[in-house]
């Protein structure tokens, strides 16, 4: 019982943060692209904030071991309020260049937070989750899917906040509320998870298992496969074709791109949290879910490949109504491939070093974000959205195999 409530507690604050920063990326994005940034000028916003992952990722799993689990998630807490306040001293009477390296400075300081707050949550799973057939599944299923649902509510609440308060008022009003929920953390946060060990040694961070090694490659092709559309493609291919360039056209564009956004990430979610059940998990051995993990990966990549080809074939009122339902399916997919490896890594993670072995995966992740955050930009300003699907599916083929090397 106080295990689950634990996880309870540490999902809940997980779900705040996520809120926030969802919020955030959307609120970020939106308001520099009104202000006229460059597909590429966008990406540079969050290229640090995905290289602070990389290295976040890479360390935090021995500050959990060293310093312990709760440790980490209230650091993660007060790097995001800290990063809010900061970004609400932004002028506008700063030059783009100013602007430019000041946001990126501060989503950088986000990065970080995001980071240690994720993995607090999921190597808190491996500790608190009952010994069962299929409860690993289930838990690692519920915390991963709600936390995507949540953040996609926070993209569809930055939107909404920009449309309606305006970017500063968004951001403090934010800031306040991560307070309060950081303030029930630490009062009410139970016993349960892990203290520091000071036999903790830095140099264990690199695993040397050969499956998690492989898993994390995985990983990192999978992540950028989505980000190399999601983060500047999608939202400023959107803008464009939704917004008549007067207030009322932006703001309506503003809730229409939030709702996507919003709409795609629940949706995913939602998945993720079935996943067990979708594959009837249940009971199977760890080979049979590689194999799953193998053959979902091979679905994904060529949804990629035919939005960009119907791109160029499919008449301009069409295209639009293919690609939502084509990224709806690519969503489908995509949630399927990352519950499933959020189950393998904590299978083959020890339960001795869990914070390290996932630390050491979500680096993968981390660099995969990033790299595709760089891509999408540059996909984007090259060749438009055609080129940042087509990039999409070459790095979904090189996610498929890797993970058929396990």
């Amino acid at each position: 019982m106080n295990g689950l409530r634990a996880y309870v507690a540490v999902t809940a604050a997980y779900w705040a943060f996520m809120l926030s920063d969802g919020a955030l990326r959307l609120l970020v994005l939106l308001q520099f692209n009104g202000l006229g940034f460059t597909p590429i000028q966008l990406a540079w916003l969050f290229l640090l904030y995905e290289l602070a992952g990389v290295v976040t990722n890479l360390y935090a799993g021995w500050i959990a071991a060293r310093f312990g689990l709760a440790t980490t998630l209230y650091a993660g807490l007060c790097l995001q309020i800290a990063a809010l306040v900061a970004l609400a001293q932004l002028d506008p009477a700063w030059s783009i260049a100013a602007s430019v390296a000041f946001v990126t400075a501060v989503q950088g300081v986000s990065g970080v937070a995001k980071d240690l707050a994720k993995m607090s949550s999921k190597s808190a799973v491996k500790v608190l989750a009952p010994k069962g057939e299929g409860v690993l599944f289930r838990w690692v299923a519920v915390l991963t899917g709600s936390k995507n649902a949540v953040k996609g509510l926070g993209f569809f609440l930055g939107a909404a906040l920009l449309a309606l308060v305006g970017f500063k008022t968004a951001v403090w009003g934010m800031a306040a509320v991560l307070a309060v929920i950081l303030a029930a953390v630490v009062l009410f946060l139970p016993k349960g998870l892990p203290p520091g060990k000071k036999e903790a040694k830095i140099s264990q961070i690199w695993s040397k298992d050969r499956r998690i090694n492989q898993l994390s490659l995985a990983r990192m092709f999978l992540f950028g496969a989505r980000d190399v559309w999601f983060v500047v493609g999608i939202p400023v291919y959107f803008q464009a074709v939704l917004s008549d360039g007067t207030p009322d056209g932006r703001r309506t564009a503003f809730f229409l791109i939030g709702g996507f956004m919003a709409l795609w990430t629940i949706a995913y979610g939602a998945v993720q949290a079935f996943a067990p059940q979708l594959l009837k998990a249940k009971g199977q051995p760890e080979s049979a879910i590689i194999g799953k993990a193998v053959l979902w990966a091979a679905i994904l990549t060529p949804i990629p490949l035919v939005l960009a080809a119907l791109s160029f074939a499919a008449p301009a009122m069409w295209f639009t109504v293919v690609l939502v339902l084509g990224l709806m399916a690519f969503g489908f997919v995509f949630a399927v491939n990352s519950s499933v490896h959020s189950y393998l890594i904590l299978a083959f993670s020890r339960a001795e070093r869990v914070s390290m072995d996932v630390g050491f995966y979500y680096m993968a992740n981390a660099a995969g974000r990033l790299l595709g955050t760089a891509l999408s930009g540059i996909s984007y300003q090259l060749g438009g959205l055609p080129l940042c699907l087509a990039t999409a599916g070459a790095m979904a083929a090189a996610s498929w195999v890797a993970v058929r090397r396990l």
